[in-house]
């Protein structure tokens, strides 16, 4: 099947480029000795988590018991659950994975942490933890002056382990150039090594360092005294991306293509991928919702629900009813949670449904 032959919207992602950018992520980071539990959050797909062990990462990364249960099911058996659990029937989902596979969660606060000593003692099996620090972006963590204290008084609770610290900070979003990044990544890690440094003074054994992102992944040489990096765009690579420096359109594995369906004006056209289809978020520099691939100097303007608007030159371009367009989304990691399967496809041929197993599963 060629891709032309596809009912559109839809949702393709070449595989030979996710084989490139898995196969050169895992050759960035290896001479500098960190690992990768890449976040499944980007594909949701079993499939895609299997590339990337296959590659070398060691673990995958969930936000939400509903993916991890997912992934665990899918033969997945070493996951990070990066987020606060509160509540006892999540407890209780917790406490069935821990039985099964290795699993680690985030501590920012004594009522979580007290949460997951009960399913330890409950289980006969301690939790492993990573007390998760909040560098500045104040979503989540504790703050770094605090956190030595604050792992003690975990360790206190029994029943858990505090294996090490994890952090994140959204610098994909700052519209940083390549060098800012960097210096914000060393200045992270400075600010991580000072609390790792103080915990071991207190006697923990700090086995995990895990630092978040495609950002921290791309640019390993900004690091020191991380052990892991947990990226998720990286494996399709976006307009995002693209406005960094990270990526060209030939690195950008997702796109949605789309069908010209109406010219009301000269130098307007609309396609039939609104925000069901694509995201609503901007990206850092580009203007509009996506990049149309070999389209420069065509802007996805507007989305409504069901249609994307198209705005060009009309003494530049011209679109003809029935035209298809490809379009990198700014947001890659959004696409998958909106589709029940993408097209995996090979140049220009259709190769074969990818599922996304973790689709809706947000709680």
């Amino acid at each position: 099947m060629n891709i032309d032959s596809l009912t559109t919207p839809a949702v393709i992602v070449d595989l030979d480029i996710v084989d490139r950018n898995i196969r050169t992520f895992e050759e960035r980071l290896k001479p500098y000795g960190i690992a990768h539990r890449p976040h499944i959050k980007t594909h949701k797909s079993v499939e895609m988590a299997r590339r990337q062990l296959a590659a070398g990462a060691i673990g995958i990364t969930c936000a939400k018991l509903g993916e991890a249960e997912v992934f665990a099911a899918g033969g997945i058996a070493d996951i990070l659950l990066a987020y606060p659990l509160v509540g006892k029937d999540k407890l209780a989902r917790f406490a069935a994975l821990h039985q099964n596979v290795r699993m680690m969660t985030t501590v920012d606060s004594l009522e979580v942490a007290r949460g997951l000593a009960d399913v330890g003692a409950a289980t006969g099996k301690p939790v492993d933890v990573l007390v998760e620090l909040d560098l500045g972006m104040h979503r989540c963590g504790v703050q770094p002056q605090d956190a030595a204290a604050f792992a003690e008084a975990v360790r206190a609770l029994g029943n858990l382990h505090v294996v090490g610290v994890m952090e994140y900070n959204a610098l994909a979003r700052t519209g940083l150039s390549i060098d800012g990044l960097r210096s914000a990544l060393r200045q992270e890690s400075d600010a991580v090594a000072a609390v790792v440094e103080e915990l071991e003074r207190r006697g923990f054994d700090v086995q995990v360092v895990s630092a978040g992102s495609t950002v921290a992944g791309m640019l390993p040489d900004a690091l020191h005294g991380i052990t892991e990096v947990r990226s998720g765009t990286y494996i399709y690579q976006d307009a995002t991306a693209m406005d960094i420096g990270f990526a060209t359109e030939a690195d950008c594995a997702i796109r949605v293509v789309a069908t010209v369906v109406s010219t009301p004006v000269a130098g307007r056209a609309t396609v039939d991928a609104g925000s069901k289809t694509l995201t609503s978020d901007h990206a850092v520099h580009h203007p509009g919702y996506g990049v149309v691939v070999g389209h420069p100097g065509v802007t996805v303007c507007s989305l409504s629900e069901e249609h994307g608007c198209l705005e060009f030159d009309p003494e530049q371009t011209s679109f003809a009813i029935g035209d298809r367009i490809q379009i990198i989304p700014n947001h890659a990691c959004v696409i998958s949670n909106l589709t029940d399967g993408v097209y995996g496809v090979r140049g220009s041929e259709v190769v074969g449904p990818i599922r996304i197993d973790a689709r809706g599963r947000n709680r």
